[in-house]
């Protein structure tokens, strides 16, 4: 691991969160797996010596519960989905160069040779500890197979995870009023010896390794609350059938134990890169030199795994010797019009959707990683995708490439026999920078934004010199179209990692040999083929009528799910508070009317509503009301656009606690960009706070 600037001499992997083997993918699956390809290819563009590797994740209670339901084998029922995954990946030009499953021989061989070196050097033990048990079912509950409290924020929690609160990973025991999934009957606890991975010994190292960390914000600073908390030893065993075996068999009571599935997941990175360098021999790719010894690891994950890949896997790869990760991203979530994925109410654009409607799957490609930074939440809505096709794609990128490409074509057969300009060649320069800079920051949005504003330089360009107001002859409209083809070809190298298939169209309209792919960053300057036949458009514009249609069939497949009833159901809160309303109801004529519609409590649980600080405030040049605000809101410091600069005094809102909307769809109000909304009271702005001590980053609830 290093922090050098890229591109180094070392062999570097990229890898993404492995998808559990049990369900259809949708685009909150996809913006990683995308952003994963994507950040590799830019890497290449680089001249990163570089692998992007994944695999199915076979093993865990969620593919168990399914098979268990569905009354099939797991390991059938997994590799049916691992299958599909392999055929749904490449047709959105995700394209792993090895992507295996943690159920083959060389991912459990790596696991249990893995977790011996661990054992081998004193960091497992075993321990007896309480763990969910189903009399009826006369079974033990690891995992999923429990629902009940998190103990640490009180929201529902299922098995090993807070995935509907805090995030927190939890431990076999900890879950508060156990159920069992099996009968739905309430389960009890019992006595049961598991083996433990000694993380709290690895507190120091991994403090040192997140100052190290590159990456994401959230994916650097949240696993410190964790570590200075206290760290928990790890339980690393469980009572099931599926999953690998543990390799010390027989020194555990019962025979039936497996590894936890979070220990041979991660493992399944190495793994697929040994079988990758396998494939194309170690003089091509050497795996060894990447895990063993100095090569760049980077893992693009969900934010809701950010625990297991920076405090269990780096303590793992520490324990026995092996290189740690030089970054970690971790993507915000997806959701769709504005309210969370949703599975069971159909809630979600699937994958075999989208492209069923026939879009190219780089549409896709480009909004997932050009709306917001990749650390935010995206929301999703047709209306939304087809302002940024139409805006970016079709009126930026696609107009300047058609027009440019045809006046070439129809005024000199190609590429006309001169020098690019040195205005041009410093603008391309300037691009080129931008998106290398993109790549060491991790800004996927910014890569893309390489090329749109290159795009739209060259729109300007070709717009001020009216180069067909010019005789075709002269020397003016001459060096204008051969720095407009020249600015094209650069524009299809820096989109490459983005949308790899309307570049490679590019390129190929542009007489170049080879694939794009190919390309690197410095080839965006080098001369295009002195002729080109008549080029085609690339993009063509999303209709209003066809989004109309979109948002009926979302709005039918929602509704047949019956989600207005779910949320019905989940509107529990009581309107009886047994309080005087003689006394509330005073002086309300000069207040606002209270709204008539009421809405679910689901609804309001999709609201994520933070406790923040503010960092800084500044007034906004030219705006009379607004102002520009730092925000710290514990997992990152967000820049938020406020009405308040006539109703407060700006120097001394620095230190001050405030809430903040942090779900609220990006805006941009005088050239600013605003993610995120303070809340405030009344025509004075009189803003909200706590009255006690709450921590920045807590959730209102």
């Amino acid at each position: 691991m290093s922090n050098d600037e890229f591109p180094t001499d070392r062999p570097a992997v990229v890898t993404c969160g492995l998808p559990y083997a049990n369900g259809d993918l949708h685009i909150g699956h996809l913006r990683g797996y995308i952003g994963a390809d994507a950040f590799s290819r830019a890497l290449e563009t680089l001249g990163q010596e570089t692998a992007y590797v994944c695999g199915s994740d076979m093993h865990g209670t969620p593919v168990a519960v399914n098979a268990e339901q569905q009354g099939v084998d797991p390991e059938d029922f997994a590799l049916d989905w691992h299958e599909q995954y392999e055929e749904t990946f490449p047709q959105f030009n995700v394209e792993f160069d090895n992507y295996g499953h943690t159920h083959d021989e060389t991912n459990t061989e790596l696991t249990q040779e893995i977790v011996r070196t661990l054992d081998d050097e004193g960091y497992i033990y075993e321990k007896e500890i309480q763990v969910a048990y189903d009399p009826e079912a006369d079974q033990y509950l690891p995992d999923r197979y429990v629902e009940g409290t998190c103990p640490y924020c009180g929201e529902k929690a299922r098995g090993d995870e807070c995935d509907e609160g805090c995030q927190r990973h939890l431990e076999p025991g900890e879950v508060e009023d156990p159920t069992s999934t099996i009968t739905g009957n309430p389960a009890e606890y019992r006595e049961r010896t598991h083996k433990f991975f000694e993380v709290s010994e690895f507190a120091d190292f991994l403090t040192e390794f997140l100052d190290g960390l590159e990456g994401t914000s959230n994916a650097r600073n949240q696993p410190r609350q964790w570590i200075e908390d206290g760290l928990q030893d790890w339980c690393i065993t469980r009572d099931m059938d599926w999953g690998i075996d543990y390799p010390n068999g027989g020194d555990t009571e019962g025979d039936d134990l497996v590894l936890y599935v979070w220990v041979d997941a991660p493992i399944e990175y190495i793994a697929s890169t040994k079988q990758y360098s396998e494939r194309v021999g170690e003089d091509e790719y050497d795996w060894e030199r990447v895990w063993k010894e100095d090569g760049e690891i980077m893992h693009i994950i969900g934010r809701d795994i950010i625990q297991h890949h920076t405090i269990f896997w780096p303590a793992m790869l520490e324990g026995v010797g092996y290189n740690k990760p030089r970054g970690i991203a971790a993507t915000g979530f997806i959701t769709i019009n504005g309210k969370g994925l949703s599975t069971s109410r159909n809630r979600a654009i699937w994958a075999k959707e989208y492209l069923d409607e026939g879009f190219h799957p780089d549409l896709l490609r480009y909004y997932l990683t050009t709306t917001g930074g990749l650390q935010q939440d995206v929301d999703f809505s047709w209306d939304a995708f087809q302002e940024k096709v139409n805006g970016e794609l079709v009126g930026t990128v696609g107009n300047f490439w058609y027009r440019s490409l045809l006046f070439a074509y129809r005024n000199y057969e190609g590429t006309p026999e001169t020098e690019v300009s040195e205005e041009v060649r410093e603008r391309i320069e300037g691009a080129i920078g931008d998106a290398r800079e993109s790549v060491n920051d991790y800004d996927l949005r910014g890569i893309g934004g390489a090329a749109t504003q290159l795009a739209q330089f060259g729109n300007e360009y070709i717009q001020r010199n009216e180069p067909w107001k010019l005789d075709a002859e002269s020397e003016e409209a001459t060096q204008v179209i051969r720095d407009c083809v020249q600015i094209a070809k650069a524009v299809g190298v820096l989109l490459e990692p983005i949308a790899p298939d309307k570049a490679q169209e590019l390129w190929a309209q542009l007489g170049e040999d080879g694939a794009i792919a190919d390309a690197h960053l410095e080839d965006a300057l080098e001369a295009p083929p002195r002729n080109f036949d008549e080029p085609g458009e690339l993009f063509a514009k999303i209709e209003d009528d066809r989004v109309d249609e979109l948002n009926e069939k979302l709005e039918e497949r929602v509704a047949a799910a019956g989600d207005d009833e779910a949320d019905a159901d989940e509107e529990t809160e009581s309107d009886d508070t047994g309080a005087d309303e003689s006394e509330s109801m005073a002086d309300t004529d000069d207040l606002e009317a209270l709204a008539d519609e009421r809405i679910g409590f689901e609804d309001f649980q999709e609201l994520d509503i933070r406790v923040g600080r503010i960092e800084s405030a500044e007034g906004i040049e030219g705006a009379d009301d607004l102002a520009r605000l730092e925000v710290d809101i514990g997992f990152e410091t967000r820049q938020v656009v406020a009405g308040i600069k006539q109703l407060h005094d700006l120097e001394e809102l620095p230190g001050e606690k405030c809430i903040l909307l942090a779900n609220m769809e990006k805006a941009e109000l005088f050239g600013v960009e605003s993610n995120g909304m303070i809340l405030a009271a009344g025509e004075e702005a009189d803003l909200l706070t706590t009255h006690g001590d709450a921590e920045v980053g807590e959730k209102v609830r």
